[in-house]
């Protein structure tokens, strides 16, 4: 059922090469709006995301990407998440900066703090500071690299939700860190 090859709606390839190049708080300044502005839009919504709504009604299993726009050089990543009712991701966080933007339904998002020094390998304390439901009306959510973004995106709804992301360029190899509270465990997460 995943839609990973279907075909959106052209999307302006050059400001999201020109948003990436630039330092990441003036990058995450440039691309809220513009994600806000791309999910409101008509043609994107009934070219993209309407078709991918019909097809993932009343889907079952685990959050997916329907559709990946990447930069050829990896400055950037504008991803379709699909989210089934109850599902959710990991406590994570990433290498680049990243901006999100719910498109259809509903969307928690809940955002962590480590309180230790990181300085023990593969350990890491955390603590929820934040839970907040992102409706498309509400705009977008932004993270900054590394422990600036440790959060957990899902859906707890009974509906499907739909969101788009993008993310800047990496600032190395891994992709980012897993998290594990039961256990305040924390490892590389190396692909996308």
């Amino acid at each position: 059922m995943h839609a990973g090859m279907m075909t959106l709606p052209a999307v302006d390839t050059n400001h999201l090469r020109s948003i990436s190049e630039l330092p990441t708080e003036l990058a995450l300044q440039q691309a809220a709006p513009f994600l806000v502005g791309l999910v409101r839009d008509p043609t994107f919504f009934e070219g993209g995301i309407r078709p991918l709504l019909e097809e993932a009604r009343g889907a079952e299993g685990d959050w997916y990407v329907a559709h990946s726009y990447g930069g050829k050089d990896h400055t950037y990543s504008l991803q379709v998440f699909v989210w089934p009712p109850s599902t959710e991701t990991k406590i994570h966080d990433h290498s680049s900066w990243g901006v999100y933007c719910c498109a259809v339904g509903s969307i928690l998002e809940e955002r962590y703090e480590r309180l230790d020094d990181g300085s023990r390998l593969d350990h890491a304390r955390l603590k929820k500071y934040r839970q907040r439901m992102w409706s498309k009306e509400d705009g977008a959510s932004s993270v900054l690299p590394h422990n600036g973004g440790i959060h957990r995106v899902g859906n707890p709804g009974d509906n499907v939700g739909i969101s788009v992301h993008l993310y800047g360029p990496r600032l190395g190899e891994l992709d980012g860190r897993d998290y594990d509270l039961s256990c305040d465990y924390v490892c590389d997460r190396r692909e996308d």
